[in-house]
């Protein structure tokens, strides 16, 4: 194993170790245990599809770091129902200052966070499994990505949808968590979007930079094949 190798076996290491951690602290005493294991459902299955492919398909460090970041925010969430996220009290305790005040907001706004988030966060790693295992280049490795961030956001909408009629009640309604907003599961989907846009433009910007081979590169994958 090369000494790069071995840095970065460290650094995911590091970071499971501390997001195991901090599962762990957050798993007790959530605001709503049922809400609690509804929300774990999908990083359950996501830790494991990361750790299986790890071996197989390992990302950078900077990928690993978005994807902790995001996920680290998303127990939070968890934790209280995302409704209920202290964000605004946290921010008025300790730097005497209100966001929702000062932004006129009348609800909780941490699920619209997290939600700009997913795509701002996530839309990089996805580019960087298009690239290594289906081999895009150009266009279609910044168009790819965001195409996926939109579905799966809205997929999720979806899923949100099936399990608020299916469990009904206080459960249903903290996992739908739309706060009166009738409007709720589109704006969820139009800042993922703007969040994977964002990420997109950014690496965009960076590469037509630093990558020598760019423009051609570009250029090849606008180019029609016959």
């Amino acid at each position: 194993m090369t000494k790069h190798n071995m840095k970065h076996k460290k650094y995911f290491l590091i970071l499971s170790i501390i997001f195991a951690i901090e599962c762990l602290v957050l798993s007790i005493s959530p605001y709503d245990r049922a809400d609690w294991a509804l929300e774990n459902v999908l990083v359950v299955v996501s830790v494991i599809l990361i750790a299986i492919s790890y071996k197989k398909c390992p990302l950078s460090r900077v990928s690993y770091g978005f994807i902790f970041v995001f996920m680290s925010l998303h127990e939070i969430g968890s934790y209280y129902t995302y409704s209920n996220v202290p964000y605004d009290a946290f921010l008025t305790s300790y730097f005497n200052f209100s966001l929702n005040e000062y932004m006129g907001w009348t609800r909780n706004n941490f699920d619209r966070l997290i939600h700009l988030l997913y795509g701002l966060l996530l839309a990089s790693p996805i580019r960087e499994l298009y690239c290594r295992i289906a081999g895009m280049k150009g266009f279609w490795s910044y168009l790819a990505p965001l195409n996926l961030i939109m579905a799966t956001s809205m997929l999720y909408e979806l899923v949100e949808w099936g399990a608020a009629e299916t469990f009904g009640g206080d459960l249903g309604m903290a996992y739908l968590g739309t706060q009166g907003d009738i409007w709720d599961a589109h704006k969820d989907m139009a800042l993922a979007s703007l969040g994977a846009l964002i990420a997109m433009a950014i690496t965009l910007y960076i590469n037509s930079r630093i990558q020598k081979d760019f423009g051609e590169e570009w250029q090849l994958s606008l180019k029609l094949k016959f």
